[in-house]
């Protein structure tokens, strides 16, 4: 009876990187072979940086100077006229907030306030019904025409609206709307007149949120037997509301900081804080209040700065539940 010859087994190959089974090596079996070290990432280019030389110099030069030179002639009361010295005061500060002044900032900010909040009211239904259209060509028209009536303002806009709906404007004219009380040249009118802007400005900024609405979440709400209300009120508008309040910030920004419209049609008769700068500054009321002016578009700077604090954050939260 013969055995059969036991297999020896072959050795091992060496590797010549220093793997397992290299000469030299003593490798737990089960042990897996150490990673090899992660490659060092590529450093950008040390020239790189250069295209943002440009961006930078016109930053510096149309944000950084004007507001350096608005704080300090903020705090500045004129001194000699001959070599221009002034002294340091919070007199200037003072005033802005004080009579006229404050009276018109309250104004600024009431119009902002009433504008901002119609103008999300009445925007986010137009956004969503466009977007829920079966129309193509409907949903593309309108937004491109948001695109374009959101950036126009000035007095073009002054214009259409006193040749349309002024004193003796066409649909003034036509439904008798001065015997009814109308007068475009008041709060309301321009109430009205910022509209005009600020509705399409909605829309364009709070499509993309609705497009970031995800089917699964009106499935899963109608399966659970709600209705198109309880999915609006307990899921989307949760979900949308940091957008919703974003959009609003966004346009109180764009009604406070508005002067040309205002200006070309109701001039003085609404009393808003950028037509009291530019009245300190042509020196229509007092002569060398140029100081004062720049206190006033201080505090327009402040609440232009406490409206972007709110909304950054609320942009970058509601990216995060739609992304």
């Amino acid at each position: 009876m013969t055995t059969a010859p036991t297999p020896v087994p072959a050795p091992a190959a060496a590797d010549p990187s220093g793997g397992p089974g290299a000469p030299g090596t003593d490798t737990a079996p089960g042990t897996a072979s150490p990673a090899a070290p992660p490659r060092a990432k590529r450093r950008p280019r040390g020239g790189a940086w250069l295209a943002t030389v440009p961006l930078l110099a016109f930053f510096l030069v149309g944000f950084g100077l004007p507001a350096v030179a608005i704080l300090t002639g903020a705090f500045t009361v004129s001194g000699d006229a001959e070599t221009g010295a002034g002294s340091f005061t919070t007199a200037n500060l003072t005033d802005s907030v004080q009579g006229a002044y404050w009276t018109a900032l309250l104004s600024s900010l009431k119009l902002s306030a009433l504008t901002a909040l119609i103008g999300t009211v009445l925007g986010v239904p137009i956004a969503q019904a466009v977007l829920t259209s079966r129309f193509r060509l409907l949903r593309e028209a309108v937004l491109t025409a948001s695109g374009v009536l959101a950036n126009f303002g000035g007095l073009p806009l002054a214009f259409a609206f006193v040749a349309t709906l002024g004193n003796a404007g066409e649909l003034t004219e036509m439904f008798h709307l001065t015997d009814h009380g109308w007068s475009l040249y008041s709060f309301t009118g321009l109430t009205v007149t910022y509209l005009y802007f600020l509705v399409p400005l909605m829309v364009l900024t709070i499509t993309p949120a609705l497009e970031g609405l995800r089917t699964q979440w009106r499935e899963a709400a109608r399966n659970n037997r709600a209705t198109t209300l309880q999915y609006w009120r307990y899921v989307a508008l949760p979900v949308l509301f940091p957008s919703l309040l974003g959009g609003f910030v966004l346009l109180f920004g764009s009604a406070f900081a508005a002067y040309a419209t205002a200006a070309a049609m109701v001039g003085a008769t609404v009393p808003l804080i950028s037509r009291q700068i530019a009245d300190a500054l042509s020196g229509n009321v007092l002569v060398g209040q140029g100081n004062l002016a720049l206190a006033l578009s201080l505090d327009m700077i402040l609440v232009a700065v406490l409206v972007m604090a709110v909304y950054l954050p609320l942009q970058r939260r509601s990216a995060r539940w739609l992304s």
